[in-house]
């Protein structure tokens, strides 16, 4: 746990948050994903963009690539110190994706490369089998009353 110290000497805690909620593995779960984490983030105060957008893409990609007939996705966000964590966890461990340049002209293939632009950083956990785990990374602002929660 982060700890700061506050200007009269004493030890200031920075709290951690957790977000975890499971999801079916279809286009109205992935809507439901961006949706919940936006209002979890408003009730957190923190900035809901570019982690809205992120979210959306990982939900979408569990949707649709991570897709098991009767086996949900979890969406997890956590906020430890200045960092936003963004985990979405499927049941596909046998696909990893990957971002990868698309034909200028295709109407798919974007979402990881959108989210590598977005993120401070991401990457793919596997397992425990037969799961992994897409999560990105956004550092957060040292206050979040200077950016507008609102969308």
């Amino acid at each position: 746990m982060n700890r700061e110290t506050g200007h009269s000497g004493e030890q200031l805690v920075e709290p951690v948050r957790n977000f975890s909620v499971l999801l079916s593995p279809t286009p109205r779960g992935a809507r439901l994903a961006r949706l919940l984490a936006v209002e979890q983030l408003r009730s957190w105060e923190l900035p809901l963009s570019p982690a809205d957008q992120i979210v959306a893409e990982l939900a979408a990609n569990a949707a649709t690539h991570g897709h098991v007939p009767g086996r949900d996705f979890r969406l997890t966000l956590n906020v430890v110190g200045d960092t936003l964590r963004v985990e979405v966890t499927d049941t596909r461990g046998d696909r990893l994706p990957r971002a990868r340049a698309t034909d200028p002209g295709a109407e798919r293939g974007r979402g990881l490369l959108l989210v590598a632009a977005l993120a401070d950083r991401w990457g793919v956990t596997p397992g425990p089998a037969p799961r992994k785990t897409v999560w990105a990374e956004l550092a957060l602002p040292a206050t979040g009353s200077r950016f507008s929660t609102s969308r």
